[in-house]
């Protein structure tokens, strides 16, 4: 596939942030990570998510936006692929599954005056993991605000991914299982996981594949 824009996405603890960056360090990518770490409602929505759901989803719509206008949407002259972490839409995602009713339509009017305006990616990928590998992976990279991320949690943010993808038709979703390998620790595995991406043609909407 002709790529210039390709979306690594998935659950929390997927490993999508650690595939985007190797394969921008091995192709020489321009990366764009979600900047999520100095986000001061984060650590308060994962001790008390009813109060800190709307603020958290707020503040994440205007990050996000703010950084794909800023780097997406003026690419480095020389860096003919980039390759980012999340994509604007994550953010629908999460809030369907943290906010109120009459909060989250509130959200969507927001969401939906600026989505429009943005690129689509050329490919879209999701990393799938069961949830318990998720918890592993969570408990492994040691953030003291993810450790009591309650696996049900996870299960409800994958059915919305799930939900999402099913009504994508205007790029390809490749669906990617990742639950029988390691592309972090296991070099065969990670060039397998390129190969896929790389040198495949995709259709509209939904692919499905497990690596092996």
């Amino acid at each position: 596939m002709d790529i210039r824009f390709l979306v690594i996405e998935g659950n929390i603890g997927a490993g999508k942030t650690t595939l985007a960056t190797k394969f921008s360090e091995d192709l020489n990518a321009k990366l764009v990570l979600e900047q999520f770490a100095d986000n001061p409602f984060l650590p308060k929505f994962y001790a008390d998510k009813e109060r800190y759901s709307f603020p958290l989803e707020l503040s994440f719509l205007a990050d996000r936006y703010n950084q794909i206008k800023r780097e997406v949407l003026h690419p480095e002259l020389f860096q003919q692929l980039l390759i980012s972490d999340y994509y604007f839409t994550k953010s629908a995602i999460f809030a369907g599954n943290t906010l109120q009713k009459d909060e989250y339509r509130l959200f969507r009017k927001l969401f939906n005056i600026v989505f429009e305006s943005l690129p689509k990616p050329d490919l879209y990928v999701y990393l799938h993991l069961s949830t318990e590998n998720l918890i592993n992976n969570i408990r492994k990279r040691g953030r003291d605000y993810e450790q009591k991320i309650d696996p049900e949690y996870l299960e409800t943010i994958q059915q919305g991914y799930f939900s999402y993808l099913k009504q994508i038709t205007q790029f390809p979703v490749l669906i990617l299982d990742t639950n029988g390998i390691d592309f972090v620790g296991n070099n065969d595995d990670y060039q397998l996981i390129k190969e896929l991406i790389f040198n495949n043609e995709f259709k509209l909407g939904i692919n499905t594949v497990i690596p092996r």
